[in-house]
């Protein structure tokens, strides 16, 4: 394992919540994990380490405060999957490893805190002090996706053909000759409402 400070890590990190949680432990321990795997030192001020978390909330903010890497930045994305689980990637060499906690890490808890019986206390103390091959799972993978194509090229944009907004990222859906935003090309995360101007409300 690389060098680093989990003490440091955590505190930055529940700075941001005004605790800690066992959620932000993992996010800070899976994010040291990941990018020892490839070899990368952390935290990162480039943007040769690439990360996608699977879920959001305090297991990303560890994530995060641990390897450096942030959505301003575009070195952390969110494919929100509801999972506690991330996966790294080496963006000049494409290698990827997704970490995860072991499917039974809750119940080996109470094995590195003798005498706490509340799992949320056992859960916190122990995720810090856990061996990664008691903790942790690494699996190589490979994505869909290639890098190249998810980074894009921060000059490249074009405007829908429906809505007219800008789409930056290369984001867009192509259809024939147009090019069309994910929200226009269907089905998008959002609907519009219309409104109601005799009483000036959002109506479905």
């Amino acid at each position: 394992m690389l060098s680093h400070d989990l003490s440091a890590i955590l505190a930055a990190s529940s700075a941001r919540h005004s605790h800690l949680c066992p959620r932000q432990v993992l996010g800070a321990r899976i994010g040291i994990a990941g990018a020892a795997a490839l070899g990368l030192d952390i935290p990162r001020q480039d943007k040769r380490l690439l990360i996608f978390v699977e879920t959001d909330g305090c297991f990303a903010d560890g994530v995060e405060v641990a390897t450096g890497c942030t959505m301003g930045h575009r070195t952390l994305r969110l494919e929100d999957y509801g999972k506690i689980a991330a996966v790294f990637v080496d963006v000049a060499s494409e290698r990827a490893v997704r970490v995860t906690p072991r499917l039974d890490v809750r119940e080996r808890a109470y094995a590195y805190a003798p005498g706490e019986r509340r799992h949320y206390f056992a859960q916190l103390h122990a995720y810090q002090v856990m061996p990664n091959d008691e903790l942790l799972t690494l699996q190589p993978v490979a994505l869909a996706t290639p890098v190249a194509q998810i980074v894009s090229k921060p000059i490249v944009r074009t405007q829908c053909a429906q809505c007219g907004e800008e789409i930056i990222n290369e984001r867009e859906i192509v259809e024939g000759a147009k090019r069309f935003c994910r929200s226009c090309a269907g089905p998008g995360y959002y609907r519009k409402l219309q409104v109601s101007c005799s009483e000036g409300r959002a109506v479905s």
